[in-house]
């Protein structure tokens, strides 16, 4: 997609980019006690994104995230998930992500599949992308938003740990739903 900016001249997507943290989300969702969704995010990662917008195929992203940054809204919570019961960040204190395919299904929609660790297990995962738009910001910077999503079984990274329920059911879901709010700034070339 290329973009016309304000003062009427054509950007490409195709560069290398960073990700925008303040204005960024890496989060996931998941069920509580079978009735409710519990949200969270983490907060400290990097990412080495490079779009190629005439053959997609070129574009790669590998994303680092640091397991410790989890943030749930429950600090009880949260520090339950750095334990060993869940992320273990002790001995495995990062998850990456590294594209292996990118396609192009639509206008503006792409998959992004690439190989996913956690606590040292790697498993494939497709991820769907939506180029949400392109802009200039008013410091001259060209940026893409893009939103993303995928579900994942927790248990395929050995995230085994849960508790019954007295009325059946388990306390937290199996199911993990990945969400990405990601504004990438192209860097200057």
């Amino acid at each position: 997609m290329t973009t016309t900016d304000t003062v009427g001249t054509v950007q490409s997507l195709t560069g290398t980019y960073d990700i925008d943290p303040t204005h960024s989300r890496i989060g996931f969702a998941t069920k509580h006690a079978m009735v409710t969704t519990v949200r969270g995010q983490f907060t400290d990662y990097t990412a080495d994104v490079y779009l190629d917008e005439e053959n997609p195929a070129n574009s790669r992203v590998r994303l680092e995230i640091k397991a410790a940054s989890v943030e749930s809204g429950n600090a009880d919570r949260d520090k339950h998930l750095r334990t060993g019961d869940f992320f273990d960040v002790e001995s495995h204190p990062t998850f990456v992500f590294e594209s292996t395919k990118v396609e192009k299904s639509d206008d503006d929609l792409y998959t992004l599949i690439g190989d996913l660790t956690i606590n040292g297990v790697t498993n494939p995962v497709a991820v769907d992308w939506e180029l949400a738009g392109t802009t200039n910001d008013p410091w001259g910077n060209f940026r893409a938003g893009f939103e993303g999503k995928a579900t994942i079984n927790r248990r395929d990274w050995g995230l085994q740990w849960n508790v019954g329920l007295d009325k059946g059911g388990v306390l937290v879901g199996e199911k993990i739903k990945l969400e990405f709010d990601i504004s990438a700034v192209k860097r200057a070339q």
